[in-house]
């Protein structure tokens, strides 16, 4: 965050100057609003850049086995140029390197879900799949494992049929 906002700030000024030495050449011919106006266009254009390079530049920089399930896409009135096209703000990576299975129970698998927000920390959370079944559940207090792999105790939820995250961390490798 505190690059991004360094970068901004030099974009503006790298504007302002440019349109500073453009005036100087042209003997003071430009009005006297455009370097202001062509700084806050600069820094308005490096913010934008910014947002919609975010998603990219995280994906370029997962480890590998993070398979990208679901995005989240923003809009908002005070940044119009959402509504032509929404950027990523949010997404879900599925790792796929660190799925565990119990031999008894192949269809049911701890995989970890990593969560990754525009302007949050990272958050690594680990959850249950059944892949036969279709169905999801939070491995939280109350959920114990057998000794033949038997999960006891878990709520199971049903997702959204063609669930993104279902079918990520149910795909075979």
């Amino acid at each position: 965050m505190f690059f991004e906002l360094i970068g901004t700030i030099v974009a503006g000024v790298a504007a302002g100057l440019l349109v500073w030495a453009l005036n100087r050449t042209l003997k003071g011919r430009l009005p006297k609003w455009l370097m202001p106006a062509a700084a806050g266009a600069a820094m308005l254009l490096a913010t934008i850049s910014s947002e919609y390079g975010w998603f990219a530049r995280t994906q370029a920089t997962m480890p590998q086995g993070l398979v990208v399930a679901e995005t989240v896409n923003e809009q908002s009135f005070y940044r119009p140029w959402t509504y032509a096209r929404p950027f990523v703000t949010r997404f879900v990576a599925v790792d796929t390197v660190s799925t565990r299975q119990h031999p008894a129970h192949p269809d049911q698998r701890i995989v970890d879900l990593v969560f990754y927000g525009r302007w949050s920390r990272t958050a690594k959370v680990p959850m249950l799949f059944d892949c036969a079944a279709g169905r999801t559940a939070d491995i939280a207090d109350g959920v114990e494992f057998a000794a033949d792999g038997a999960v006891r105790g878990a709520v199971w939820r049903t997702p959204a049929a063609g669930d993104a995250v279902l079918a990520a961390a149910c795909r075979e490798t």
